[in-house]
């Protein structure tokens, strides 16, 4: 760069710099891409531009990176710190024309020879303005979209409109030795790293900013002539004219209407509400996401649903990540005025909660959700259906799934992959009407009074956090469940596979075991785990810290796994952060500061409870035998952790193998005995004296596994004591001993006995020779059976021991 140019830019970046405020992707450029300030970097973007420039600067000096504007010299030779692929785009001009770019990286390469040390880092930088996708329609607002090399009169509008949306893009830097190592030649390198860099801003802008958005009558008239609808309508009764305005009513209702104005809009909006009522949004793992966009990948987002926030929360969070905001399968039941048509504006698509027997709105949906991955549009849905009410993932649905996996038989060029979310809040709004619906009270239609309503309320939540799982691409996992499927629908294309109904409840569940398996602990879901097992639902600040210290410190020691996360703060600092949410009641005496909740406030805490209860089940577990014996060896205890396995498994959608679980309970004692809350004795393990400090944390952990053992308990002690239960009625009698069970003993979760988990249970006592299932459908115990039911019993309260055995006895 001559001078005089050097000079031009300064003199215009002055002002330019006024307009323009940056975000920076990934939030931590050192750590996640591993750049190195103190080598030598240059930074290379796709088109010379002051204004990339200017916002390239602003983002070097928030993340401490060098200065791009300054020079840079190697091995004492003069370069610019900056490169760039192309020159300006002239105002008339079709293009811009390359850069002389490959002469400076020849010159470059030629060091290496001589310094057989040299290694710079060459790190592509992308800068995107307001992020509007292309349209295929062009109007007045095409003038200030961002185009991936805009002349410098449109880049004035572009900068005077969205300088304030600006985010500069940061990727992993190429290593110059490694180009070097290729020996290639100095100058073939040289055109091989600028073909690659050119491929690799094209997939960044495809990531980022998506695919030439279709206007919302191209995509309905695109379903509406697809062979799937054309069949379903000529396959009608209703004769053809009727038939296609019932499929055009069905596309209109169904097809969301994206604009990315809405979208920006709604960005500054959550920006200030997330502000507002949260102290943070704590986001992990989204740097796998960037790499799958990056490399070209179609990706279907599928988060548990905890609150109508996750919509705004998930889809606030891909945007600010640097990724395309998805297309949103949302229930009808959320089209109403005038959120219906925000949330179509924003992405959203309409879905019924049941469509089977209606050939042809499954025939139209099925055909919209094609047109979105044959486009290249990311989607997000929910597999649970619907919002947990209880803090537990729920049971799958597997319609949408099938949908996706379906979608692969046709051609599809780009790889599907998976993506499991995990989202959890320190507060969730609708927790009372969750609690409403689970003692009885019908569920309320939503309307804009329940949003209002909800807006006046919205306030001091703590932390949001939202974790990506580990990825599935979908065609290598139909590979490994059927190696053969390409050849099963090449052969019969419009025939639903046998397998595909128990491959995609594989594929469900598999999900559901990567949503937990990235699981977040936090100071609530802490707070409420260690209250709720007190007697009196009460303790006192210093029991709380003591627990949380030693509980944290097991979670450290023996994670459930490495996916989860633990925030980064001490016992004493996570714990004020909680009481400051005042969802707990603080009195104050003589000797110090109680922490208690009323009878209602304690059912509520039970949700933020079981949103953790998959992450401490092992510890709670192994307290749970050792506190009620006087201690065991550990055989014996992965003897019988081995036995419980597979009923967690299918309670709690754990994500281990058998292998991985015993190893798992391995760690944990360690752990245990790490935090001074048991003890070994010769060869066997057993809990500390009742007057030790770490007793305390221990007994929290026993109680909390207390539900599950109890449920157990009372499946098999009801196949016990009446053999020959059909499987109705077997789940019909263990709900009624739950139900019994929670009126005596003042049990506080309201999912105790819930029909859905019972049912789990009981099929998974099936699988596993638990229970043995007669020719005629009737259950009968088995041995090992009688064996576990005698250990249950005996890990159990003696009071809700007899209890259980009373209502196995009918009394």
């Amino acid at each position: 760069m001559t001078r005089m140019q050097r000079w031009l830019d300064k003199f215009i970046a002055i002002p330019a710099s006024w307009f323009i405020r940056t975000k920076v992707v990934p939030a931590d450029v050192q750590k996640e891409l591993d750049i190195d300030p103190a080598k030598p970097i240059i930074y290379l973007l796709k088109s010379h531009s002051v204004t990339d420039l200017v916002a390239l600067q602003k983002a070097c000096r928030q993340r401490g990176l060098p200065d791009p504007q300054k020079g840079l010299q190697i091995q004492q030779k003069d370069f610019d710190a900056c490169l760039f692929l192309n020159r300006t785009q002239g105002v008339f001009s079709a293009s811009a024309s390359d850069s002389d770019i490959a002469h400076t990286f020849t010159r470059l390469f030629q060091l290496h020879a001589e310094h057989k040390e040299l290694d710079v880092q060459i790190v592509p930088v992308t800068s995107f303005w307001g992020r509007a996708p292309d349209k295929s329609e062009a109007g007045w607002r095409d003038l200030i979209a961002d185009k991936a090399s805009p002349s410098w009169l449109r880049k004035c509008f572009i900068v005077l409109f969205s300088g304030r949306q600006n985010m500069v893009y940061f990727s992993r830097a190429v290593s110059s030795r490694y180009m070097v190592d290729q020996r290639l030649g100095d100058a073939d390198a040289a055109h091989k790293l600028i073909r690659v860099a050119r491929t690799h801003f094209q997939r960044r802008r495809q990531a980022v900013v998506g695919p030439r958005q279709m206007a919302r009558t191209q995509i309905i008239e695109g379903v509406l002539r697809s062979d799937a609808v054309q069949e379903a309508i000529a396959e009608s009764n209703k004769g053809e004219q009727k038939a296609m305005a019932e499929a055009r009513k069905y596309a209109e209702e169904i097809a969301g209407d994206y604009r990315d104005g809405l979208v920006r809009l709604g960005d500054k909006l959550l920006s200030k509400l997330w502000n507002k009522i949260y102290n943070g949004i704590d986001v992990r793992h989204a740097r796998k996401v960037r790499e799958l966009a990056d490399a070209g990948h179609e990706i279907v987002y599928v988060p548990c649903h905890r609150s109508h926030m996750d919509y705004l929360l998930l889809t606030y969070v891909i945007f600010h990540e640097g990724l395309m905001t998805p297309h949103i399968a949302a229930g009808i039941n959320l089209n109403f005025f005038p959120a219906g048509p925000i949330f179509r504006r924003a992405g959203a698509f309409f879905i019924r909660r049941s469509f089977a027997g209606n050939k042809i709105y499954t025939a139209v949906f099925k055909a919209y959700l094609q047109q979105l991955f044959t486009r290249g549009y990311p989607v997000k849905y929910y597999c649970e259906g619907g919002r947990s009410r209880t803090g537990r993932l729920l049971t799958p649905k597997t319609g949408m799934l099938a949908m996706t996996i379906q979608s692969l038989f046709t051609d599809i060029k780009r790889p599907i992959t998976l993506v499991p979310v995990y989202i959890g809040y320190e507060h969730v709004m609708e927790v009372a009407s969750y609690l409403k619906e689970l003692q009885g009270t019908q569920k309320q239609k939503e309307s804009v009074f329940q949003v209002f309503s909800a807006i006046r309320k919205l306030k001091n939540y703590g932390h949001g956090y939202v974790n990506f799982g580990q990825p599935v691409n979908l065609s290598q996992y139909l590979e490994q469940q059927v190696p053969a499927w390409r050849q099963d629908v090449a052969e019969e294309p419009d025939k639903k596979p046998a397998w595909l109904t128990p491959v995609t409840n594989k594929l469900a569940t598999h999900l559901m075991q990567r949503i937990n398996q990235s699981g977040a602990i936090n100071g609530m879901t802490l707070c409420a785990t260690c209250i709720l097992a007190s007697d009196k639902l009460s303790m006192t600040e210093r029991e709380l810290r003591v627990s949380f210290k030693h509980l944290l410190g097991v979670l450290q020691q023996a994670p459930y796994s490495e996916q989860m996360t633990i925030p980064r703060l001490s016992a004493e600092q996570m714990l004020g952060e909680t009481l400051s949410l005042n969802k707990f009641t603080l009195t104050q005496d003589s000797i110090g500061q109680i922490v208690s909740l009323d009878a209602k406030s304690a059912i509520a805490m039970t949700y933020y409870r079981n949103n953790i209860l998959h992450l401490i089940a092992v510890p709670s577990l192994l307290a749970a035998m050792l506190t009620a014996t006087n201690g065991m060896e550990k055989s014996a205890i992965l003897e019988r952790m081995e036995m419980l396995f597979p009923l967690l498994q299918r309670e709690l959608f754990l994500y281990h193998q058998k292998s991985e679980f015993i190893e798992l309970v391995n760690q944990t004692l360690l752990a245990l005995k790490q935090q001074g809350m048991i003890e070994t004795r010769g060869r066997k393990w057993q809990p500390v004296s009742r007057d030790a400090e770490a007793f305390l944390p221990l007994w929290v952990l026993s109680r909390n596994a207390q539900d599950t053992l109890q449920r157990y308990a009372v499946i098999l002690t009801q196949v016990s004591h009446q053999p020959g239960l059909s499987r109705a009625q077997l789940e019909k009698h263990s709900i009624r001993a739950a139900e019994r069970l929670t009126a005596v003993h003042g049990i506080n979760a309201p999912e105790f006995y819930d029909k859905g988990i019972i049912a789990s249970l009981v099929a998974a006592m099936k699988d596993n020779q638990l229970l043995a299932q007669r020719d005629d459908g009737a259950f009968h115990p088995t041995e090992q059976s009688a064996w576990l039911l005698q250990e249950l019993l005996h890990w159990l309260h003696p009071q809700v021991t007899q209890s259980i055995k009373q209502t196995g006895s009918g009394e």
